[in-house]
């Protein structure tokens, strides 16, 4: 009967406990992120382990100083200068901005032109007989004596460094032909102006020409100095060419033209041309 009791008693002491739980005041539960406020600042301060696949690979202006200096354009898909051929070499000749008195301004004065004769000394260099040793002849029976040697009567005559071409004009390029005015200066005086002219077979050819135009002017300007002026006149002409030229048949060896041409005696006939002996 006591153990019935006491059963009894517990039963009723554990419905009293479970009622005074029910009746309590229920407490509201924060959501899961506001019970732990700092899950998200150390969730960024972990380092994200990314795919080697989709790393940015670094920029190449970014890797080096050195590098980052030397950042060029994109590729040009046109031609970045113009074709000199058709726009000229744009060379005009300087204009000197000191006054008159100061300097000359050899791209249009003409100073000291017809002022006094040289030096008979001077004279008798430039003047001298020009040696038929020295002069050639062109295939086509022009006579010439070559540039190399008027830049050397003129060092003898005035000295090295007392003369001078100057240019005064900018080059003109047509589509075959460099063109440009220059002028000779010797001893600080100007003694004639020339325009220089030559050919050229391709635009590559061009540089050349122009340094060929030069050369074409200074044989011209050097025609009023007297310098080699046996070379204009056809009685010396014809002279020299009886006595130091002949006239030969030859055929062209690659498209087999036979043609006729002039050499001096005792040259043999150069390439491309072979000498048949008649026509």
């Amino acid at each position: 009967m006591s153990a019935l009791r006491s059963r009894s008693i517990q039963a009723l002491e554990t419905l009293q406990h479970a009622t005074s739980i029910s009746q309590a005041p229920r407490t509201r539960i924060p959501p899961y992120h506001h019970r732990i406020p700092t899950l998200r600042a150390i969730s960024y301060s972990i380092p994200r382990v990314q795919n080697a696949s989709t790393t940015p690979k670094p920029s190449p202006t970014s890797s080096t100083s050195s590098q980052a200096t030397r950042v060029s354009a994109p590729t040009p898909n046109k031609p970045t200068t113009d074709n000199i051929s058709k726009s000229g070499l744009s060379d005009k000749p300087l204009e000197l901005e000191s006054a008159p008195e100061e300097k000359i301004d050899w791209t249009r004065s003409f100073h000291g032109l017809s002022a006094a004769p040289f030096p008979k000394e001077a004279a008798d260099i430039l003047l001298a007989e020009t040696d038929p040793e020295e002069v050639e002849i062109k295939p086509d029976g022009i006579l010439y004596l070559p540039e190399i040697k008027y830049r050397r009567i003129l060092n003898r005559a005035f000295g090295p460094g007392g003369w001078g071409l100057v240019p005064r004009s900018e080059s003109i390029v047509t589509p075959k032909t460099v063109t440009r005015e220059y002028a000779l200066v010797c001893n600080g005086r100007l003694v004639s102006v020339a325009r220089g002219e030559q050919d050229y077979f391709s635009p590559d050819g061009i540089p050349t020409a122009t340094e060929g135009c030069r050369s074409n002017a200074l044989v011209r300007c050097c025609k009023d100095l007297g310098i080699a002026s046996e070379l204009w006149d056809p009685r010396w002409i014809r002279k020299f060419k009886a006595a130091h030229t002949r006239e030969v048949f030859v055929e062209h060896v690659v498209n087999k033209k036979k043609s006729k041409i002039w050499i001096r005696k005792g040259d043999p006939v150069s390439y491309p041309w072979k000498e048949t002996g008649s026509k």
